[in-house]
């Protein structure tokens, strides 16, 4: 008899439209406070959704929105879903360097758990920001601050991100740190094809991302890793002008469809909260193998 398929982990990375990476030249953080919030919303949203199709997922929330929003966070813990961090402050890992990072992750952890009334164990780095060669010591910082795991390596080369000879599976890069659950990627003509979500699933066809994580699912037997965002479901936000043209080209394409691209996903495949997913994963954490993993 042939196995079901795995379940996928489904995630959420909550956070402002004008926090994103890709506005960071144009909106800096002194008219964060000032902007139209938008998140709890697009967010509420994105629950209503989840609760149609009997899904429970991660949502990876920064500590700012939380200690704006700390109703919003006690929804999201009292559906089931799983609360985890997103940092506080969305900045780069690599460039705060450890010990600001430290003070990031352990501020953002307090704000959550006080919030949601729920223990935070989940981090997910802020634009895909930690890999071996740039935070090598990132996973044993987040073990010294209680966090049980890391979905936060994108093995893929991108101009914003990416660590594209990190292993494409659940593994564990430093001994005394938390085991990486790493984006989902695609072996395929040489390289790592994305296949976790975000612009990647917005600008796809669907039907080829659904055949590409369903041969994840079934060739590889193995879970895949999904992640959006409240924005990218929220067309009414405010356009960006200032932006380069390739910053808004991602992050504006197609956003009036993604709310059902989402619905057409929760139904296509079976999903679940990142923790039960990975749950044996998180518990014993494979070594990273020397080489990238195939």
């Amino acid at each position: 008899m042939t196995a079901p398929p795995p379940r996928n982990a489904m995630s959420v990375d909550v956070e402002e439209w004008f926090q994103v990476q890709a506005f960071a030249g144009v909106i800096p953080r002194e008219r964060w406070e000032v902007s139209d919030s938008r998140v709890v919303a697009s967010t509420d949203r994105i629950l209503a959704r989840l609760a149609e199709a009997g899904v429970r997922a991660t949502f990876f929330t920064l500590g700012w929105v939380a200690e704006r929003h700390p109703a919003l966070v006690r929804r999201i813990a009292e559906a089931g879903h799983e609360l985890a961090s997103h940092g506080y402050g969305h900045e780069l890992v690599h460039q705060i360097g450890q010990a600001r990072f430290r003070e990031d992750i352990r501020r953002a952890k307090v704000v959550l758990e006080d919030a949601g009334g729920v223990a935070v164990t989940g981090y997910r780095a802020p634009t895909f920001s930690v890999g071996p060669a740039i935070t090598p010591w990132a996973h044993r910082v987040l073990a010294e601050e209680g966090y049980r795991y890391s979905s936060s390596v994108f093995p893929l080369r991108h101009d914003l991100y990416g660590a594209p000879d990190a292993p494409r599976g659940p593994h564990l890069p430093d001994p005394e740190g938390v085991p990486e659950l790493p984006m989902t990627t695609l072996r395929a003509f040489g390289r790592n094809l994305p296949c976790a979500g975000g612009g990647w699933f917005r600008l796809a066809p669907y039907p080829l991302f659904r055949t590409a994580l369903r041969r994840v699912n079934q060739a590889e037997g193995r879970a895949g890793m999904f992640y959006f965002h409240p924005w990218e479901i929220d067309p009414g936000q405010p356009r960006v002008a200032a932006a380069p043209r390739r910053a808004r080209f991602r992050h504006y394409t197609r956003q009036g469809s993604m709310e059902q691209r989402i619905v057409r996903l929760l139904r296509d495949f079976a999903w679940g909260r990142v923790d039960e997913v990975f749950a044996s994963e998180i518990a014993a954490p494979a070594p990273a193998p020397t080489a990238r993993a195939a």
